[in-house]
């Protein structure tokens, strides 16, 4: 249950899910109800692409389809830059 009943910001939803998943970078709009975010993170690295929603829905539990009524989602893993 949310800890609060006002509608989310996507400000919150993008400072969420940066502290929910270790070296995550989030950009999230929406209006109060539902959300878009495009999500990088190394802990996405060999993970399906449902594992890595997973990851970014586990984040917000039980508020999806309440506080949250839809959040789409892109994820992404960082490239890897190699430094000869």
């Amino acid at each position: 249950m949310a800890a609060t009943d006002a509608p989310a910001t996507p400000e919150e939803l993008k400072e969420r899910i940066e502290a929910g998943i270790p070296g995550a970078t989030a950009a999230v709009t929406g209006d109060g109800h539902h959300f878009n975010a495009v999500v990088s993170a190394p802990a996405f690295k060999d993970l399906s692409r449902i594992a890595q929603h997973r990851l970014v829905y586990d984040v917000f539990g039980a508020e999806l389809g309440g506080r949250i009524h839809a959040l789409s989602i892109q994820t992404k893993a960082p490239e890897t830059e190699n430094i000869a």
